[in-house]
C-alpha cells in the first residue's frame, strides 16, 4: 500500500483532474471526482453493445468505472450484517491522441535520446473501498494505487480484480464463480460468490440515461442474484456467514452534469423473488431524475418509467452536522409497490477520502425484503 503522502498528492492530482474547468456550483467529494469534464475522453454511445466477457475488463479509454458489490448477509448468530466492496478506476487524463506527421518527424530527428516505457508510468489510479456494517458498529477502509500489474489491476484468465491483497478472483473470463478476499485493519473477509442468473442490462439494453435530457450517461449492468457463502472477522472475532449479494458494473466518461448535486440510488431483494434498481439524481434546483428497473432470476425486467417511481424522506439522521435520508417511502403504481426502506444503522457513513452514505437496508409495506442505499452530494 502506498504512503499517505503519496496518496494525499494522487487524490489532490484526481480531484484537480475532475475539476478542471471553474464552476460557480459547490460539490460534494464525490461528485468532484467524478466530474463534468468528459473532453478526450470516450464518450458514452447508445448504439455500442454490452459484451461478455470482454465488458467484465477495465475501459481505460473511459474516464471512470466501477465494480460494485453489496451484500446483505447473516452470521451463524443469527445477526444480520452488510457488507459493501467497491473497486474504482480513475484516469487521470485521457489516452495520449494519435501524433500528428510534424510530430512523427520531430520525434525521428530526436530517435538518438533513448525514451524508457515502463509500467508505472500509468495514469490509471485504482481506489478501493471495503466496509461492513451490523446495527451496532460500521468501519470502512480503503486503499489508493497507481494500476501497475503488481500492486492494482484488472486482469483476465482468471479473471482478477486487486488492489495489493485485496482481490476479487473468478475461475475463468467471466465474474463468477468468484472469491473475494479482503483483510483491513478492523475487519476482513473471504467469501465465495455463485451466481446461475443471466446480467441485467440497465436502461436500454446497458445504456444508462442520468439526465432528463439525455446529456449524461453510462454502460450499466448488474448481477442482482448472487449466492454468499464465507467468513468475516470482525475485531478479531470470527463469524461463518451466508445471505445474497449485487454487483454493478459502471463506466462513464461523465456521470453528472453541472446542474446535478447528487443521487440516491437503491438496491432492494424483495420476498417475492424479484429485485428493484431505483436511483434519483437530484438537481441543484431541486428538481430529479429517476430511473428504475424491476428485475426476475430469469434474466427477464422491465424498465419503470421516471414519471412512475415517487420517493419521499421519511427521516433524517445527523452525522457530523451533515444530514442524510436515511429513511424512504418509496411508490411505484405500475408494479403495485408502497413500500419503506429503513436503515439497519443509521450511522454507516463512509467517512475516507470520498464521503458518502453506504448501507443495508429493512424493506417494508406492500413487499418486505433487504438490500443496500447509496446517498451522495449531502456533504457540501
Amino acid at each position: 500500500m502506498m504512503p499517505k503522502p503519496i496518496l494525499s498528492l494522487l487524490l489532490a492530482i484526481t480531484m484537480l483532474t475532475a475539476c478542471s474547468k471553474p464552476s460557480t456550483l459547490t460539490s460534494s467529494p464525490m461528485v468532484s471526482l467524478l466530474g463534468y469534464d468528459a473532453a478526450g475522453y470516450t464518450q458514452v454511445d447508445k448504439s455500442r453493445p454490452i459484451v461478455f466477457p470482454q465488458d467484465h475488463l477495465s475501459h481505460d479509454d473511459f474516464r471512470q468505472e466501477w465494480w460494485y458489490l453489496t451484500a446483505n448477509l447473516e452470521t451463524d448468530e443469527g445477526k444480520q450484517l452488510g457488507l459493501q466492496w467497491t473497486q474504482f478506476r480513475v484516469a487521470l487524463s485521457p489516452k495520449t491522441p494519435p501524433k500528428k506527421p510534424a510530430e512523427k518527424a520531430a520525434e525521428k530527428a530526436a530517435s538518438h535520446i533513448k525514451l524508457i516505457d515502463s509500467d508505472w508510468a500509468s495514469k490509471q489510479i485504482f481506489m478501493t473501498h471495503a466496509a461492513i456494517t451490523s446495527k451496532t458498529l460500521h468501519f470502512a477502509e480503503e486503499r489508493w494505487s497507481r494500476r501497475h500489474p503488481r500492486l492494482a489491476d484488472v486482469s483476465t484468465n482468471p479473471l482478477t480484480i486487486k488492489i495489493d491483497d485485496w482481490q476479487w478472483t473468478g475461475t475463468g473470463a467471466d465474474l463468477f464463480p468468484a472469491k473475494l478476499k479482503v483483510d483491513a485493519e478492523q475487519f476482513s473477509y473471504q467469501l465465495t460468490l455463485e451466481t446461475s442468473a443471466p446480467y441485467q442490462l440497465q436502461g436500454e439494453n446497458g445504456y444508462s440515461i442520468k439526465s432528463a435530457d439525455a446529456s449524461v450517461a453510462s454502460h450499466y449492468y448488474s448481477q442482482p442474484f448472487i449466492q454468499v457463502s464465507g467468513s468475516v472477522t470482525i475485531d478479531g472475532v470470527d463469524h461463518e456467514v451466508s445471505g445474497d449479494a449485487w454487483l454493478d458494473r459502471e463506466w462513464s466518461s461523465q456521470f453528472l452534469n453541472k446542474t446535478q448535486a447528487g443521487w440516491d440510488w437503491f438496491a432492494l431483494r424483495l420476498e417475492d423473488g424479484s429485485s428493484l434498481m431505483l436511483f434519483q439524481l437530484r438537481g441543484q434546483d431541486k428538481s430529479s431524475f429517476y430511473s428504475g428497473r424491476r428485475m426476475f432470476a430469469d434474466g427477464s425486467g422491465r424498465n419503470i418509467a421516471s414519471k412512475d417511481i415517487h420517493l419521499q424522506v421519511a427521516s433524517w439522521h445527523e452525522i457530523d452536522s451533515i444530514s442524510y435520508p436515511v429513511a424512504w417511502n418509496i411508490s411505484i403504481p405500475s408494479e403495485n409497490i408502497d413500500i419503506r426502506t429503513d436503515a439497519l444503522n443509521p450511522d454507516a457513513r463512509v467517512p475516507l477520502s470520498i464521503s458518502y452514505w453506504e448501507g443495508p437496508v429493512i424493506v417494508s409495506g406492500s413487499h418486505k425484503g433487504e438490500g443496500y442505499m447509496e446517498l451522495t452530494g449531502y456533504e457540501h
